[in-house]
C-alpha cells in the first residue's frame, strides 16, 4: 500500500481509492497491525471512503441528467452543475 497522506485521497480516481481501501480492510481484518498503525490506517480509510462517496454522488448526479430524445434513447448529457 502507498504511504500516501490523506490530503492526496481527493487526488484518486474511484478504482485507485477503491482499491486502497480494500487492502486498508483486509489488513484491519486480519488484527496484526500494530494499534498505532491500525489508528493511521483507519483515518486514511475514512478519507478514502469520503472521496469514493463525493466520486459516486457526482456520477450520480450526471446519470440524473442523461435527457433522452424521443424514441427513449439517451440524447446526451447537460454539464453538471457543482455549485
Amino acid at each position: 500500500m502507498a504511504e500516501t497522506g490523506n490530503n492526496d485521497a481527493a487526488k484518486l480516481t474511484f478504482e485507485r481509492a477503491i482499491e486502497e481501501l480494500e487492502t486498508i480492510v483486509k489488513r484491519l481484518e486480519e488484527g496484526k497491525v500494530p494499534l498505532e498503525e491500525s489508528v493511521a490506517i483507519y483515518e486514511r480509510g475514512e478519507a478514502l471512503k469520503r472521496r469514493c462517496e463525493e466520486l459516486l454522488r457526482q456520477a450520480e448526479a450526471r446519470v440524473e441528467k442523461i435527457t433522452l430524445d424521443a424514441s427513449g434513447k439517451p440524447a446526451g448529457t447537460e454539464p453538471l452543475d457543482m455549485n
